[in-house]
């Protein structure tokens, strides 16, 4: 009787509850009211019931890095496909991630450090603000960057300071100035002029043709080198 009490308690409790029901349900047990048998049966209901999910209340809200529109997962790929990492760096970091630390590196190589808001650099890169505090302090625990707290008051602060400190992504990026820079780090390779090409060869072509027919018409006498002969004379008249 006692047992079919305490089952009935389990079913109808809240979660919050079951810690106590086992109690009671152990201490009973340990006066003799219930059996070894009914005791781990109630056990396993209590166990059963705390590993049940309630269903939560409302809408479920979207959280994590899961882009909420095709645009911020069109930002998200192109940020971290645009090389501002070197892939040393890129590959220890998740898709979302490269593109928060992308940003990050093309502002510092704009004003030597990244000032800008959580918010802000979650809307460029299309991700969640949770994605980017995730980002920069992975990459502060590999010793990739430093980033400064600036606080203002008890309840007021600047943003932070985030400053790229990896030799050899910094050198990445002195690269990719130099690249950028008018006239520096890429050749300009220009197309060739095929049309030109064709005429060249064909010129010389026409020429010696010419030069055979005159060797030919002098080495026989023929009457079209004379009467060219007497053109070019009347027209010297």
């Amino acid at each position: 009787m006692h047992a079919m009490e305490i089952r009935r308690a389990i079913t109808a409790a809240p979660r919050d509850r079951l810690p106590d029901l086992a109690r009671a349900m152990w201490q009973a047990f340990g006066a003799g009211l219930l059996t070894e048998h009914e005791a781990e049966d109630l056990d396993g209901l209590i166990g059963a019931r705390k590993a049940l999910r309630t269903a939560p209340d409302g809408p479920r809200r979207a959280a994590g890095s899961r882009p909420r529109t095709d645009a911020s997962m069109e930002r998200r790929r192109r940020w971290a496909a645009s090389g501002r990492m070197p892939p040393g760096v890129a590959c220890r970091f998740t898709l979302a991630e490269q593109a928060v630390l992308a940003v990050v590196s093309a502002e510092t190589a704009k004003r030597g450090d990244c000032r800008l808001a959580l918010d802000h650099i979650a809307a460029m890169a299309g991700v969640s603000r949770s994605t980017v505090r995730n980002a920069l302090r992975q990459a502060r625990t590999l010793g990739l960057v430093t980033v400064q707290e600036r606080r203002v008051s008890a309840f007021r602060n600047q943003t932070n300071v985030v400053a790229i400190v990896d030799a050899g992504w910094v050198a990445w990026m002195r690269l990719a100035r130099r690249e950028d820079a008018p006239g520096g780090g890429r050749k300009s390779l220009k197309s060739t002029n095929t049309q030109d090409l064709t005429r060249r060869r064909q010129r010389p072509s026409y020429g010696k043709k010419q030069v055979f027919e005159k060797a030919e018409d002098r080495a026989t006498g023929s009457p079209h080198h004379q009467n060219t002969g007497r053109q070019h004379t009347d027209g010297g008249r």
